[in-house]
C-alpha cells in the first residue's frame, strides 16, 4: 500500500476509522497533542491516550495508558506526536497491538518506519495534521 496522499483516501480513513491511539499526549493545552485531540474528540473520534508520564491520569476526560498494548479495545489509527527518532518502538508496539492507519503528525515523520509500514500493507499518512484534515474534509 503506498503512502496515502489523496484527499479522497484521507477522507475515507477519517470517516471509517474512529478509534484513535494518540501517542505522546500532553496535559498542556498549548501543546499540539492536546488541542488536536480536543478537536478530534468533538468530531466523534474515540481517543485512547498513550504517555507513560501521565499513565493512570485523565486528559480531556479520557484515561491515559502507559503503552499502546494496554489499550483494551481495537485501534484503527495510531496518531503520533513523538520525535522521529522515538517512532520505531511505537510502530513496533502498534504492529503487535494491531491497527489500520499510522498517522505521522507534522514533524514526526520517520521515513524508514513510514516505508516499512507501507510495504507491510498498513495505511500511512505523513506530515498531515489529523485535526486540520478532519476540519477540512469532514465539513460537508
Amino acid at each position: 500500500m503506498p503512502i496515502i496522499k489523496s484527499d479522497e483516501e484521507i477522507k475515507d480513513i477519517l470517516k471509517k476509522q474512529k478509534k484513535v491511539a494518540v501517542v505522546g499526549i500532553s496535559s498542556d493545552p498549548s501543546r499540539p497533542s492536546y488541542f488536536v485531540s480536543e478537536v478530534l474528540k468533538n468530531y466523534g473520534f474515540k481517543l485512547y491516550f498513550v504517555n507513560p508520564k501521565y499513565a493512570g491520569q485523565e486528559i480531556l476526560g479520557e484515561k491515559v495508558y502507559r503503552k499502546i498494548s494496554e489499550i483494551p479495545d481495537e485501534i484503527d489509527i495510531v496518531d503520533v506526536f513523538r520525535r522521529p527518532v522515538d517512532v520505531p518502538p511505537v510502530a513496533e508496539e502498534a504492529q503487535k497491538k494491531g491497527f489500520k492507519t499510522f498517522w505521522f503528525q507534522p514533524g514526526t515523520v520517520n521515513e524508514e518506519v513510514a516505508k516499512e509500514l507501507s510495504e507491510k500493507g498498513y495505511n500511512v499518512v505523513v506530515d498531515r495534521c489529523m485535526k486540520v484534515e478532519a476540519m477540512r474534509l469532514l465539513e460537508d
